[in-house]
């Protein structure tokens, strides 16, 4: 262990100290042939800048450029310790739902102080409408269905619409290799067997949930089966969840306060997913505020700031300790805001399960002391799976492996990025009436965007930077560009459908009077319609 942790220091030092070069520490091979751009400029916004940041652009000065004095000095000193990443991934959080994003009926004090202390991503995507694709696309750096997961992974084989590939290139796995301990703690959504368990791809410890949503979150089940664990072991805590999941990232804070050995700790809460059940003092506080809410608003109002104060101890954990000055934290969300839970995305329009903005755009936040300016805002077009090789480019490893992600390393530490020009694309496979087991899509190219919510209606055509709310659809005025976008899908569809997302035999058909599991729940606000389609 103490080679590797040896390798890992010496390979970030040469990255770090050299400005972090572009054409192999930032990004892969892979991911340069897909060169850079509608990214930095071409946003709903209509920013044609690289990166748009609050304060005078202050990331793109010229004494950030990587060449200061660890670059000059590497040699004759201490190789720097890579730093610690904290990734704070929450489920279901729209993309207006912070009072720093201009919410007036909730409060979220932990989380705006990390918007105050780091960099905040004004167009960041989640890589799917749902969170099983997305938390692929995180620990790949691929779009979801060239790993296997086009839709949601559930225990229920007739309802199971995802297997992560065993080939797949885990982050944990890269980290464990450079010397970092590994953790999750929280919901895993990846797989509930073998070879697709936490600690088999690449976490040293796992704690937490390995199914899609919890039926509740005191008694941390799926129709009526237990998924908590810790690592193989199963287990029944007391608690909430979110409560729990807090406690024990402490714990685990607490650990490795003495060891110099780096770590990754990847933080995946179910909040605020449905059912929106906070503890009653939450509820209460929130009711006694008044303000008009509905009793859906409210309860979902007091979960989210339930979780805001988990964040807020575990981030008091992380100064306490020491352990924040040489910590990387990032704070996301898998996708966007549940509107039948009347989660708030801002002006944006749809939610969760829809490939309009308020269903894939979502928070985004970086804090690095010392390296990431406080109080700064990016404009650059960055997706989930841009995580995966941002992290490795601060931790110093060269990514070997075919990834999609591009690092946003330099944006991070106010270096120039180069412009870029990609293609993007969302995909989700789900069942039910609505879906029939087909995908529907959605691709970007520029400020252009083409989609569709369902696989039985047509693509609607927008222009983002005219009509960032995706109120008229131009696919009848702009044939062309309607086709140029359907060429790249239909590529990336032929592409996609190389990969299983089925683990071995097909699931036996259904008897004429069988039907699709239907929630037990009344909190899980699914329309009468739709009784039969069971959705994350």
């Amino acid at each position: 262990m103490k080679i590797m942790l040896a390798l890992a220091l010496a390979l970030w030092t040469l990255h770090w100290g050299s400005g972090i070069q572009a054409s192999q520490s930032e990004e892969s091979p892979e991911v340069a042939r897909e060169t850079q751009s509608a990214e930095d400029a071409k946003g709903a916004e209509g920013t044609e800048e690289a990166e748009g940041t609050q304060k005078g652009d202050e990331s793109q000065e010229s004494d950030d450029t990587g060449e200061g004095e660890e670059g000059e000095e590497g040699e004759e000193e201490e190789p720097p310790r890579p730093p610690n990443v904290l990734l704070i991934l929450v489920d279901d959080l729209g993309y207006g739902d912070l009072s720093s994003a201009g919410a007036e009926d909730l409060q979220t004090p932990h989380i705006d102080a990390l918007v105050e202390a780091g960099m905040r991503f004004n167009q960041f995507y989640a890589n799917s409408t749902v969170g099983s694709p997305t938390r692929a696309a995180l620990l790949t750096g691929r779009y979801p269905d060239l790993v296997g997961v086009p839709g949601t992974i559930r225990p229920e084989p007739e309802i199971n619409w995802g297997y992560l590939s065993p080939e797949a290139t885990l982050l944990p796995g890269l980290l464990q290799q450079a010397g970092y301990h590994t953790a999750l703690i929280g919901k895993w959504h990846l797989g509930l067997e073998s070879p697709n368990l936490p600690n088999e791809r690449g976490f040293h410890l796992f704690r937490g949930f390995l199914a899609d949503r919890m039926d509740d979150y005191f008694l941390h089940t799926r129709r009526g089966v237990n998924h908590m664990r810790f690592n193989a072991e199963t287990i029944e805590p007391v608690g909430h969840a979110t409560d729990l999941f807090t406690q024990w990232a402490i714990d685990f804070l607490m650990e490795r306060a003495e060891d110099d050995q780096p770590f990754f700790l990847l933080l995946a809460y179910n909040a605020p997913h449905v059912p929106a059940q906070p503890p009653p003092y939450f509820l209460e506080r929130v009711a006694q505020r008044g303000g008009g809410l509905s009793e859906k608003r409210t309860r979902l109002v007091a979960l989210i700031e339930h979780l805001d104060e988990g964040i807020g101890k575990v981030m008091e954990a992380l100064r306490e300790n020491g352990q924040d000055s040489e910590t990387l934290v990032l704070f996301t969300s898998d996708n966007g805001g549940d509107l039948r839970a009347e989660a708030n995305c801002g002006d944006l329009r749809g939610g969760k399960r829809e490939m309009y903005e308020g269903g894939i755009r979502v928070p985004m936040v970086a804090v690095w002391p010392e390296k990431v300016r406080p109080g700064t805002s990016s404009n650059r077009l960055a997706l989930t799976m841009d995580l995966f090789p941002t992290i490795c480019t601060a931790a110093g490893l060269t990514v070997e492996s075919e990834i999609d992600g591009v690092s946003l390393f330099r944006t991070l530490v106010g270096q120039m990025a180069p412009p870029m020009e990609r293609t993007l694309h969302w995909v989700r496979r789900e069942g039910g009436r609505r879906h029939q087991g087909q995908d529907y899509y959605a691709v970007r190219q520029g400020h252009w965007k083409l989609l569709q919510n369902s696989p039985f209606e047509p693509f609607k055509l927008f222009n983002l930077r005219a009509d960032p709310l995706e109120e008229h659809d131009l696919a009848e005025q702009d044939p062309g560009t309607v086709s140029k976008l359907s060429r790249a899908l239909r590529l990336r569809i032929q592409k996609a459908g190389a990969v299983p997302w089925q683990p071995g035999p097909t699931p036996q058909p259904e008897s004429e009077d069988q039907s699709e599991p239907t929630p037990e729940s009344e909190s899980d606000p699914q329309s009468e319609s739709e009784a039969s389609t069971i959705l994350p």
